[in-house]
């Protein structure tokens, strides 16, 4: 993207820069893309960073080695400390909703009473009923209807087991269904705010710098005077030299769950009862691969269409590990890091991708006394890195899950089916499935897990001896500064987040942008 008046390439500057603005929002996605969009029709100057590069639609060609590299952290290779996790976590323009699934619900009941009970929260599904319909209108969040062969397996296996499932809302207009959503969309289709928010912004007068790190808060007393952020070279490994110093009335981080963290961390600002980065939560998500005797062809299609809840509340609130099932894409490439047989077996597993039909499980994590989640750290060189042990809490839903995906796919016709394990066989019967999970060892790095969803480590509440910030989105100890981004969710949300996230950021940006107009 070439620079103009309003959107700069950081990569290509050449000194130092002071910039002067109302509000400067550190992240694109889902928090802060509304965040500047509503600053922005406010009157209020508005500067957005983004780490990651500024691409637009004509730049997604469905290509994975193209779009790792471009458009997630770490090249889509981001893992937790142990290596035990994989971390799918966008950066570019648009955040994670460039490069997210185009799945929306709202924030389950169940978790909203549990983060009222246990965190203060004030909210419930009808004091935020205004900001989640002003969200769905502005981002087009409808049920879709439409299922691929991979969903409609999915489909088949739950009618056939009676269990609970339902259509899935997507943040989409005109989609034609490419199925490669995670390449960024090539025909603009998915209402990220890479297509909806940013421009917006920048058509009120917004700037956008994008390839620049925010590095550090600098603060005096209560109030952060300063943004230091260091622009990144054109790849995005490693900074340039060139620093560009913001400073504003307002900073709102909105980095995500990993970057917010790490921002405040490396800043060294007040946390006396050291809550930052702690209790950071994903869906840790394991799968299974079913061997169907039709063509499914999961890479084409709207990934995710169905999903059921029959085991998200499977002992209540705080009760056993719950999960959320839903279908997933499988592209070549992700596909032959998924599948761990070697030589020919893997050549014939990957020749038979086309008939290959996935299953995914997201843990819902945090609400038990158990379920702790992980740790936001800093290595050496300010760098971050999630720390998220795995304990037998938690392995229980992952084992749970496992035989719940493939009784699914039996029940749906499937010939043989996989865990996401690497000593786990090809099952060829529910049976033997059932059997070969009660025994299977689950281990860090043995079984193989990821996530797409990162949460907590600022959480937001009214005891300031747990939380980040208060009720409002603003920190407890700097005057001038919030979180909006998914990093103030005090557990998670047991559904995926970009929703709740578009949800929160419209109820306190609009907050936010009151004070600022007084």
């Amino acid at each position: 993207m070439k620079t103009n008046h309003s959107t700069i390439d950081c990569s290509t500057l050449k000194q130092d820069h002071i910039v002067e603005a109302d509000v400067v929002v550190i992240g694109t996605g889902a928090g802060g893309g509304i965040s500047a969009q509503i600053f922005s029709e406010a009157g209020l100057k508005v500067v957005m960073v983004e780490e990651g590069p500024y691409q637009s639609t004509a730049d997604f060609h469905m290509q994975e080695s193209d779009a790792y590299p471009n458009l997630y952290h770490e090249v889509a290779n981001r893992k937790t400390e142990d290596k035990a996790i994989t971390v799918l976590q966008g950066r570019a323009v648009g955040g994670g909703t460039t490069v997210n699934w185009t799945s929306c619900f709202r924030i389950p009941s169940n978790t909203l009473e549990h983060w009222q009970q246990v965190y203060g929260w004030s909210l419930d599904a009808a004091s935020l009923k205004s900001s989640y319909d002003y969200a769905e209108k502005l981002l087009n969040i409808h049920p879709w209807p439409v299922h691929n062969p991979s969903n409609s397996v999915f489909i088949r296996g739950a009618k056939k087991l009676n269990w609970q499932h339902e259509i899935i809302s997507r943040n989409v207009k005109n989609c034609r269904n490419l199925g490669y959503c995670g390449m960024g969309c090539p025909v603009g289709a998915k209402q990220s705010t890479l297509v909806t928010c940013i421009p917006a912004a920048l058509k009120m007068g917004a700037q956008l710098y994008s390839r620049l790190r925010a590095e550090k808060l600098i603060s005096k007393g209560d109030t952060v005077k300063e943004v230091e952020c260091h622009a990144m070279n054109d790849r995005g490994a490693d900074t340039t030299g060139v620093k560009v110093r913001i400073r504003a009335r307002h900073i709102v981080l909105a980095a995500g769950g990993i970057g917010t963290p790490a921002l405040l961390m490396r800043s060294e600002l007040p946390d006396p009862y050291e809550r930052v980065g702690k209790r950071t939560f994903l869906h840790v998500t394991a799968g299974s691969a079913a061997r169907m005797p039709e063509k499914i062809e999961a890479f084409y299609g709207a990934p995710q269409t169905i999903t059921s809840n029959e085991f998200l509340w499977r002992d209540g609130i705080v009760g056993k590990m719950g999960y959320k099932i839903e279908a997933a894409p499988l592209q070549p490439a992700l596909a032959a890091t998924v599948f761990t047989e070697f030589g020919q077996e893997h050549a014939d597993v990957m020749a038979n991708i086309s008939h290959a039909q996935p299953l995914i499980a997201l843990m819902r994590d945090g609400f038990n006394e158990q379920s702790v989640g992980g740790t936001v750290k800093l290595n050496d060189d300010g760098s971050p890195v999630l720390d998220y042990p795995l304990n037998n809490y938690l392995w229980d839903g992952i084992r749970h899950a496992y035989a719940s995906m493939m009784e699914i796919q039996f029940a749906a016709g499937a010939i043989e089916a996989l865990p996401s394990h690497t000593d786990a066989p090809w099952y060829r019967s529910w049976k033997e499935a059932k059997k070969g999970i009660k025994g299977l060892p689950l281990a860090s790095i043995r079984a193989k897990l990821f996530s797409a969803h990162i949460m907590g480590g600022c959480a937001m509440g009214t005891d300031i001896k747990n939380t980040v910030v208060n009720l409002d989105g603003h920190h407890h100890h700097l005057s001038n500064l919030s979180v909006i981004d998914g990093s103030i969710f005090p557990t998670s949300v047991g559904a995926n987040p970009s929703l709740p996230i578009y949800a929160m950021a419209t109820l306190l940006a609009n907050k936010l942008k009151e004070e600022l107009k007084n």
